[in-house]
């Protein structure tokens, strides 16, 4: 049998926080019980996924890098802060073949001014944003849809 096609799922700084961190902007629930839901939908469509989240610019950076090595099918890449910030993200995500689709749970255009410029939606294949955790499914079915 063949291995399913993968996506990487990856989360930025402070993710390992949710349900703790302002759960009125973020929603109640953790990143394991968001990891468990991405799991099923992914088993749904019939792609294996990796789910890595880190609070460090670099190991991000490396995780997408692996993903092009491993000639992933897709990236779902939740950037957290360092959407705002990274040049370093943004240069990674344009140089890898591999799409990324952007998640962000809140909708930042509709947030602080700070967060509404996003460094990582001119690289990204596309940006999804506002529908919380939802995203990340709209983001599998985007993925497995190439």
């Amino acid at each position: 049998m063949a291995t399913p096609p993968k996506v990487y799922v990856l989360n930025g700084p402070n993710l390992n926080l949710l349900g703790l961190r302002e759960p009125e902007i973020y929603g109640a629930d953790t990143l394991d019980i968001i990891a468990g839901r991405i799991e099923e939908h992914a088993r749904g469509l019939g792609l294996e996924v990796e789910i890595l989240q880190s609070n460090h610019e670099g190991h991000l950076i490396d995780w997408l890098h692996e993903a092009n090595a491993q000639k992933a099918k897709a990236v779902i890449l939740n950037p957290g802060g360092f959407t705002h910030t990274s040049v370093a993200l943004h240069d990674a995500v344009k140089a890898i073949s591999v799409p990324v689709f952007e998640v962000h749970l809140s909708n930042p255009a509709a947030r602080e001014e700070f967060r509404r410029r996003s460094l990582i939606a001119p690289a990204a294949r596309g940006t999804i944003a506002g529908f919380g955790a939802l995203g990340y499914e709209l983001a599998l079915d985007a993925a497995a849809r190439l």
